[in-house]
């Protein structure tokens, strides 16, 4: 009989379980003789066995503020690999739904943690339970898996079904099909956009594929939890080699497929009858996708696809795109802001298609839905967001209310709403039928004007602001100070005597960051890929996870240092705290001792960054205890620290009105060329 498996906690998992601070946690290890030795890990990062903590927190009166969900994760994390913890997660999933038949092969301790699971999820909720586990399990894995974001999912399902659940009464099937469906946001979303549906008597049916069986298992536990039933048809295959749902045809289809493959199945499906708009070449597997989702939807039906902006451009699918709108097939091309899915870095694009009804092949195949939501919300500079999902779902909506109809009848655009057009289809079957939306959509003329009037106000603005700035930088004395040059001190010397706190940010541990968190649920994390995309924090941590983390955090008024040579930078943290990652240093001053703005000043001063480096080269970490502050009176400090606050100002505007003067160089440049403006 094998030995149970070994479960190991960090400090910071320990002050997780425990409710408590991770500083209440070194403390107790400090302070009781008996907390238990570590296991595992090394001296900076121990691990400690979770049945002796466990044991150790009740003998001491500590566990009464554990949550028993927490308590969970460790132990399905040391079950082994991926496949391993997700399939337990998947078989608490079909318990709690109630599906008490043959499910996974479990080892003895998995069926004995599974089925306390179980028990905690009837006492606390079974969705709640299983949505905790699967969550973490996705942090985990979050390099392996790709998932479609809650409301973006929410979005894809509304416009794919709106058409749809608008002619549907009681008594009439609706099916949804996601032949990728990964972990199953999208048909998790088509569940809740037909519970309406349900109650009125449609039989909503949910059929989902996966070439990965413990992702499949994992959405078809998630949909019966939800209440979806039996009508619920989840299997483990190739949708595209081996589709198991070819006789089911299905009124809707979503689909995030996975992009870029080169191995989809080209020479065995090359003569496959999917393919009536043409044989999808083998670098455009995600046009595979698509003549899939069209092949299984009845006439009439609706397909909402998320695809990389490349499939809309490539030389290689024109033909294909050109098939699609010549048939009318394809209704709508929506370019969606950078952040929304992965890879957040691009504007990725949603498809929308309908199947045509024969007989009725020409009707509405006239003109194209192009809707830019990327250029209608812009980064800021070059400044990496999440995307305002009220604001952009609300616009994308207004524009198929508006502007569009997916059902074939013919509707005027009552009002020209910028960043969306209606365009004839013949004008899109060039030689390279490219359905990039922005492209084709050209600001309206009033929408241009104010945005422009608005751009040069802030110009004007920024002129007087770096006029002013100027004159008071022109008026310093830079003529040599007479006397000898006062001592200077390091940052290092300046903490031994408590004139400043020096902190060094940390990693947070695998799964603890999260996106998407408003501001009420959690601070952001500043980390260095952030700075070096030029973006804002992605990432938020809760208070619990604060507390468990023992996070380093910057309040308004400490200085934030980046301690990396060619990406050094120092400044004066305003605004909400933040926490901060590793290369990343919080410095917190004695108002009484020190002048914030001086100091700041002081550390980025391009020579004594030099003269701190560590190596020569411009990647290597800058040793912050070596920067030098000149040692000066207070009251010359804050002389000091008014001139570098006027320096850094100086600063902001100029890179301001560089970019904006730049934008303002680009949008006059393309009026002029339209003969939307003239000389006068």
């Amino acid at each position: 009989m094998s030995s149970p498996r070994a479960v190991l906690v960090t400090l910071a998992e320990i002050s997780r379980l425990a409710g408590v601070g991770r500083a209440a946690v070194s403390n107790w290890r400090r302070r009781h003789p008996t907390f238990p030795a570590r296991v595992g890990g090394t001296d900076t990062g121990p691990q400690f066995s979770m049945s002796q903590i466990e044991t150790w927190l009740r003998d001491n009166g500590k566990l009464d503020k554990a949550a028993e969900r927490e308590w969970l994760w460790p132990r399905f994390d040391a079950l082994g690999g991926r496949d391993e913890t997700g399939t337990a997660v998947a078989e608490v999933g079909r318990r709690l739904a109630g599906d008490s038949g043959g499910g996974s092969e479990l080892d003895a301790e998995t069926a004995v943690l599974v089925e306390q699971t179980v028990e905690l999820g009837r006492r606390e909720g079974g969705w709640e339970t299983f949505e905790f586990l699967l969550r973490r399990w996705l942090d985990v894995h979050v390099r392996q898996i790709t998932t479609t974001p809650q409301p973006l999912a929410a979005l894809m399902a509304e416009l794919a079904l709106s058409p749809v659940l608008d002619v549907q009464e009681g008594g009439d099937a609706l099916t949804v099909l996601d032949p990728a469906c990964g972990v199953g946001h999208l048909l998790t979303a088509a569940a809740e956009a037909t519970d309406g549906a349900r109650s009125d008597g449609v039989d909503v049916r949910l059929l989902g594929g996966d070439r990965d069986p413990v992702l499949a298992a994992l959405t078809d536990a998630r949909l019966r939890l939800s209440g979806a039933g039996p009508s619920v048809d989840v299997r483990a295959t190739d949708s595209l080699r081996e589709d198991p749902f070819a006789d089911r045809p299905a009124d809707v289809a979503l689909c995030n497929p996975p992009f870029n493959e080169r191995e989809w199945g080209y020479e065995e499906l090359a003569t496959d009858a999917r393919w009536s708009h043409g044989l999808p070449p083998r670098t455009e597997p995600e046009l595979a996708w698509v003549q899939h989702c069209l092949a299984r939807l009845r006439p009439g039906g609706t397909a909402v696809l998320l695809l990389p902006p490349a499939v809309s451009a490539r030389r290689a699918g024109r033909r294909i795109r050109r098939s699609l709108l010549r048939t009318g097939t394809l209704r709508a091309v929506v370019a969606l802001p950078p952040g929304c899915a992965a890879p957040h870095s691009v504007s990725l694009h949603l498809w929308v298609l309908r199947a045509p009804i024969p007989g009725e092949e020409a009707q509405g195949a006239g003109r194209l839905l192009l809707v830019d939501a990327a250029s209608r919300f812009p980064r800021d500079g070059s400044r990496e967001v999440l995307p305002d999902w009220t604001a952009m779902t609300s616009f994308v909506r207004e524009a198929f209310g508006e502007a569009h109809s997916l059902d074939g009848g013919a509707r005027e655009t009552p009002a020209a709403l910028p960043y969306v057009r209606e365009v004839p289809v013949i004008d899109l079957l060039g030689e390279e039928a490219d359905l990039t939306p922005g492209r084709h959509i050209t600001p309206l003329p009033e929408d241009t004007a104010q945005r422009l009037a608005a751009s040069w106000r802030e110009f004007a603005e920024l002129a007087e602001g770096v006029g002013t700035s100027a004159r008071l930088l022109a008026a310093l004395d830079l003529s040599a100070a007479a006397g000898d040059t006062p001592t200077a001190t390091t940052v290092a010397d300046l903490a031994r005597a408590g004139a400043l706190t020096l902190r060094v940010g940390q990693q947070p541990p695998d799964g603890m960051v999260r996106e998407g968190l408003s501001p009420e649920e959690g601070i952001s994390l500043l980390t260095f890929s952030d700075l070096l995309s030029g973006g804002e924090p992605r990432g938020r941590l809760t208070p619990e996870d604060l507390a468990a983390f023992e996070a380093v955090v910057a309040e308004a008024g400490d200085i934030v240092v980046v301690g990396v040579a060619r990406n050094f930078a120092a400044w004066v943290h305003e605004g909400p705290p933040i926490a901060l990652g590793p290369q990343l240093y919080s410095v917190r001053v004695q108002p009484e001792q020190l002048d914030v703005r001086f100091l700041a000043g002081s550390l980025r001063a391009p020579a004594n960054v030099r003269q701190a480096g560590t190596h020569t080269t411009s990647s290597s970490r800058i040793d912050v205890r070596r920067l030098q502050v000149r040692q000066v009176p207070l009251e010359e400090q804050r002389r000091y620290g008014e001139a570098f606050g006027e320096l850094a100002a100086f600063e902001r505007l100029v890179g301001r009105a560089a970019e904006l003067g730049g934008t303002l160089v680009r949008d006059l440049g393309d009026e002029l060329a339209s003969g939307r403006l003239v000389g006068r």
